[in-house]
């Protein structure tokens, strides 16, 4: 998926639409890419004189990634991030980095579901996550 079809499947937009592409893989995953250019948003003053993705910012990107793996169950429906567990930064990601992040659904529970994933800058491990999801129908969603 380019950044167009992303837009079909996620709510972001502008800047806060994080993936530059993402996949399905034939073994149930899903991957993405993001080109980190050294001028997004999240790089002012993180920090000057020696910028690093922030954190958060990659758990975003997992959790946006993931949601390509739920895209065949979401219909009409909005997928909000309910949880992250067992995060842990490794390696930084820096400008001129692709981060590459792997996700797959390890449990779900009615609307809910878990993910694990991963941010790898070529064969360095940056980051793992642990993150749950919900689906809620859009027009709920809107309400909370």
């Amino acid at each position: 998926m380019n950044r167009a079809q992303l837009e079909n499947l996620l709510p972001h937009r502008g800047t806060m639409l994080l993936p530059d592409s993402a996949e399905l893989t034939p073994d149930g995953t899903a991957r993405g890419e993001r080109l980190i250019r050294g001028d997004e948003f999240f790089l002012d003053g993180h920090f000057p004189d020696d910028p690093i993705v922030p954190g958060v910012i990659l758990c975003e990107l997992l959790a946006q990634t993931a949601c390509v793996l739920l895209s065949h169950r979401a219909g009409g429906c909005k997928t909000l991030l309910t949880g992250l567990d067992r995060v842990r930064f490794k390696n930084p990601v820096r400008p001129g980095d692709t981060a590459v992040t792997q996700c797959k659904i390890v449990g779900q529970m009615g609307n809910f579901y878990t993910a694990e994933g991963t941010v790898s800058v070529k064969d360095t491990l940056c980051a793992t996550a642990r993150f749950s999801f919900a689906l809620i129908p859009a027009t709920k969603a809107e309400n909370v």
